[in-house]
């Protein structure tokens, strides 16, 4: 039986009479109550089978508990006459039955079963169906991002360089600014010279 086992689980059984007579079968299980089979008991023509339904009712299924549940498949060869089939098995002699065990196996479905049922059940991924309409593949935007990463650094680099020049041609600046200061410092005493020589000159000339 293949769980979950939250809903009736059926399994078919079928029973082949190989021999040349009739042949009566009887279903019997050590759980009566956990399972319905249908039919369990019943007559099988020479040469022809049956299949027979056990249909296991839902449960808590623990996956330590080992199953001990058993089926018993009995049959015997049918009299020429059926009229009561419980008087044929109650009047059965032991060395006229003929009987077949089965033993009960529960399975879960495996995880991976599952995941592979949900991904089956699930739409293929754009890139798989269409390589053209979808992203660009990973290794090559792997490769522009390494370009743009060297464009950046050659940025950078170029952006300190005119930050070096400016900074220069700051500092050339400075130096000429304060050599026209000085310059314009000292102009008003070249005027106070050049103005007292020539007011001596005037005045000696008067004099004179």
């Amino acid at each position: 039986f293949s769980g979950p086992f939250t809903d009736v689980v059926t399994t078919n059984l079928k029973l082949r009479n190989p021999s040349d007579r009739k042949v009566c079968f009887k279903v019997k299980t050590t759980a009566p109550r956990r399972y319905c089979v249908r039919p369990n008991s019943g007559v099988i023509d020479p040469g022809s089978s049956v299949i027979v339904s056990v249909m296991l009712q839902p449960f808590d299924y623990d996956p330590n508990e080992k199953s001990k549940h058993k089926f018993m498949v009995q049959t015997i060869y049918a009299p020429p006459n059926i009229s009561d089939m419980e008087a044929v098995w109650k009047e059965a002699k032991p060395d006229e039955l003929m009987d077949s065990k089965l033993r009960c196996v529960f399975e879960m479905p495996n995880e991976n079963d599952k995941l592979n049922d949900i991904d089956a059940s699930k739409p293929a991924p754009v890139l798989n169906t269409s390589k053209q309409d979808g992203p660009m593949p990973k290794p090559h935007s792997v490769s522009l991002n390494d370009t743009e990463t060297r464009k950046l650094v050659e940025e950078c680099k170029r952006l300190q360089a005119e930050i070096m020049k400016l900074t220069d041609e700051n500092r050339h600046l400075r130096v000429t600014l304060a050599l026209r200061d000085n310059g314009s410092n000292s102009l008003p005493s070249l005027l106070v010279v050049i103005a007292a020589i020539f007011i001596g000159f005037f005045l000696g000339k008067f004099i004179l």
